[in-house]
């Protein structure tokens, strides 16, 4: 002890902290010890069951985080014996405070891992940690149904009122079972909207889901038993279960253990029998600023351009389900609705934007017309109107606006610029009053994007290279799909993409301004001249556009062709050995 006390003195700070705390751990209580002990057995189970099992899954760089998690451990012991040895407070005063300090340094550690991984994208959202301690601890509800242990969802009406569970063994338990697992099956998918749709009549039902924009699925379900669900899903969206005609839709609050989202129902009923939608959280589907649409560095800049100004027409042009609703509200916020009156008009309004009036156009045998209901806000002297629909008579109105004074976006179901610019002119019927108001067009599309867990990466042909057009010099190299990952050295299904190989989603646009030469070129219907005037401005094509995205991985050739081909076309051979599943470190 004297060769310990004599080091001490002359060692200032932290290391005399340590060599105190040293002394103190020789003579503390075995007692003290093993409470201390305690805190780092619960965090040393959990990181080792769960977090390391976690990051190997959705290879989430596990070596990484294991080493930071060995240093907070280390941290947390010895911060635990030098902070109360710095301060000179010993006894129960010192034990508690070494508790404590080892408490805080593990929580942060746990605390920090799902905090960063839970923004990762190629976790789903039903695999993401959750620290609820509340949840742990909480009372159950005294009130809760007898029965909810058979169901496995928890359902909530528009008015926030809770469905009920019914009686075990009955049929309505079978219904709420049938309806309940329909639901899991897509949100396990990861699809973004379910269909129920009637097969044909005196045939069962279809049940399709809509993943990363791609139709999958077709699970027969006897007609019987799927309109009993349908109902069931109306009931729970407050609409009119005895309707079986009129467009019903109704927002459900669902929970699944720590799982929430929102179903937006929509039915509607026709000769072959009644159909069900359900789009899951169909607020976050719109909610996108402009950087994050997927527009290129200079179509992003023409996009501030056209926004910038609050005149004229510009036509906003993609495929039915392939994000026109996105651009549109996007562009809206980036106009200052607290200095600027801006409107909308739509058939359905996906999301409330703050500081905008947005009218719900709802189609009717007595009521006005979609045209009727766009001369009206028209009307209203508004500076900027985002228009969801048109058609051939509101197509006329909206070229007869006032352009020096009001922006219009006109949303419309086209495949391109180009094919853009003649529907509106088609509409119109008139070139010189289409062109008159136009100031820009922008046509997209959507790709999925590559599950980056299972994504392979491949040398491409020459030959290849030349039939996309790109540089063989500049493409080193390309990404497929993968679908499977090695694990211990045997290929499992991706746990990130359930082995589509694809997550999520991403838009590949044109964009273009119109100018004098557009405008000439429009008025005297010259299609060679109009495609002339576009390729001066040296902006991508919407191929263009989805090749870039290939040749930086976000996407593949394969879904290149399948997204700019008008039709189905075989995509260029890509040479190389087949792919294999990506292996797990």
């Amino acid at each position: 002890m004297e060769t310990t006390a004599s080091f001490a003195a002359g060692t200032p700070g932290l290391a005399q902290a340590l060599v105190l705390a040293a002394d103190a751990a020789v003579l503390v209580s075995w007692w003290k010890a093993l409470i201390l002990a305690l805190p780092f057995y619960g965090w040393a189970r959990l990181v080792s069951n769960v977090y390391d099992k976690h990051a190997a899954r959705f290879h989430l760089k596990r070596e990484v985080w294991n080493l930071s998690h060995l240093c907070a451990g280390l941290a947390a012991l010895v911060l635990g014996l030098a902070v109360p040895a710095m301060a000179g407070i010993g006894g129960i005063g010192g034990f508690l405070i070494s508790f404590a300090v080892i408490l805080a340094v593990l929580a942060v550690d746990i605390a920090v891992f799902p905090l960063v991984t839970n923004k990762d994208p190629r976790i789903p959202e039903a695999h993401r940690l959750r620290l609820d301690l509340k949840k742990l601890f909480e009372k159950k509800d005294d009130g809760k149904d007898k029965n909810a242990g058979k169901a496995e969802l928890t359902i909530y009406k528009p008015d926030k009122s809770r469905v009920g569970v019914p009686a075990a063994e009955t049929p309505e338990l079978a219904v709420r079972i049938a309806a309940e697992q329909i639901v899991m099956k897509a949100r396990e998918a990861r699809a973004q909207q379910l269909d129920l749709t009637p097969g044909g009549k005196d045939k069962p039902y279809v049940l399709s889901m809509l993943i990363d924009g791609v139709r999958e699925g077709g699970e027969q379900i006897p007609a019987q038993d799927a309109h009993r669900i349908i109902d069931f899903w109306k009931a729970a969206g407050g609409m009119d279960v005895q309707d079986r005609r009129k467009r019903q839709t109704g927002d459900i609050k669902i929970e699944r253990g720590e799982e929430s989202f929102v179903a937006r129902a929509r039915t509607q009923g026709g000769q072959a029998g009644m159909t069900l939608s359900m789009i899951f959280n169909p607020r976050d589907a719109v909610r996108r600023s402009a950087d994050r649409l997927g527009l290129l560095e200079p179509q992003l800049k023409v996009v501030k351009e056209l926004t910038s100004v609050n005149q004229g027409v510009v036509l906003l042009a993609a495929p039915p389900d392939a994000g026109r609703t996105s651009t549109m509200y996007s562009l809206l916020r980036m106009h200052d609705a607290y200095t600027s009156n801006v409107q909308t008009l739509e058939l359905e309004i996906d999301d409330p934007i703050e500081g905008v009036k947005q009218s719900l156009f709802s189609p009717s045998a007595d009521g006005p017309d979609f045209a009727t209901a766009a001369r009206s806000i028209l009307r209203r002297d508004p500076d900027v109107v985002g228009f969801a629909e048109v058609d051939a008579e509101s197509a006329k109105i909206m070229a007869r606006a006032d352009h020096e004074r009001t922006r219009c976006y006109v949303s419309m179901k086209s495949g391109g610029a180009l094919t853009a610019l003649q529907l509106w002119v088609k509409a119109v019927g008139d070139p010189e009053l289409a062109s008159d108001g136009l100031k820009g067009v922008i046509a997209q599309r959507l790709v999925r994007r590559l599950c980056e867990n299972c994504r392979q990466a491949y040398k491409p042909s020459p030959d290849m290279l030349k039939k996309l057009g790109l540089k063989p010099e500049s493409v080193q190299q390309l990404y497929r799909k993968g679908g499977q990952v090695l694990i211990k050295n045997k290929p499992e299904v991706c746990p990130a993409c359930g082995g589509t190989g694809y997550i999520g989603q991403e838009g590949v646009f044109e964009v273009y301004l119109i100018g004098e030469e557009e405008r000439e070129a429009i008025k005297t219907g010259n299609a060679q001249a109009l495609r002339a005037a576009l390729r001066k401005q040296e902006l991508p094509t919407l191929q263009a556009a989805a090749l870039k995205k290939a040749v930086d991985g976000v996407t593949s050739i394969e879904e290149v062709v399948r997204v700019t081909s008008d039709t189905p076309a075989k995509p260029p051979r890509q040479g190389g050995q087949q792919a294999k599943p990506a292996e797990v470190s």
